[in-house]
């Protein structure tokens, strides 16, 4: 699939907010302002997988939490736009996880003050908004506002194979 590398401008302006780590009260995120290379990417792929012989789809890597967990958009549909895709997290310790169906569910998610670590991580923990976040959210997201559970319930139905895949090139 032909996919392009160029950083979302509403990317660009979610990322210009303040994401506060708050002692861990808050999203543990480290927003980029560009992707990182495709060469990079697969360079780290295989690290991560443990599998030098590892291809991966064209993850766009927008940020890292703490760790250096990577948040990433994954080109999972045709002919659709960036803020069309799925977005996944890739954690350091080996964490995995489809985080939303699409940049506006991905919104919600901070909104209710998940970044994509705490969405794997702790999908059920019940936060306080994020009044920024879900200021943003409200301008720009086509998706209704939903609780984080039934966000992440959705897009891991949506793509029920998508852990199973990757895991299953991890050597």
């Amino acid at each position: 699939m032909s996919l392009s590398r160029i950083f979302p401008d509403i990317l660009r302006e979610l990322h210009k907010l303040e994401f506060d780590y708050a002692d861990g009260d808050g999203i543990d995120f480290e927003p980029y302002q560009e992707f990182t290379s495709r060469m990079d990417v697969q360079d780290w792929f295989k690290a991560w997988t443990g599998n030098q012989n590892s291809d991966c789809d064209d993850y766009l890597i927008f940020g890292q939490d703490g760790t250096g967990g990577y948040a990433a958009i994954w080109p999972a549909r045709e002919n659709k736009s960036l803020i069309e895709q799925p977005i996944v997290f890739f954690g350091s310790e080996g964490e995995l996880g489809i985080v939303a169906s699409n940049f506006s569910d991905y919104l919600w998610l901070l909104g209710n003050n998940h970044g994509p670590y705490e969405a794997v991580a702790y999908p059920d923990d019940e936060r306080s908004s994020n009044e920024d976040f879900l200021a943003f959210a409200n301008k720009y997201a086509t998706t209704p506002r939903r609780q984080v559970s039934e966000i992440i319930k959705d897009a891991q139905s949506e793509f029920p194979k998508f852990e199973q895949k990757i895991r299953a090139l991890c050597g």
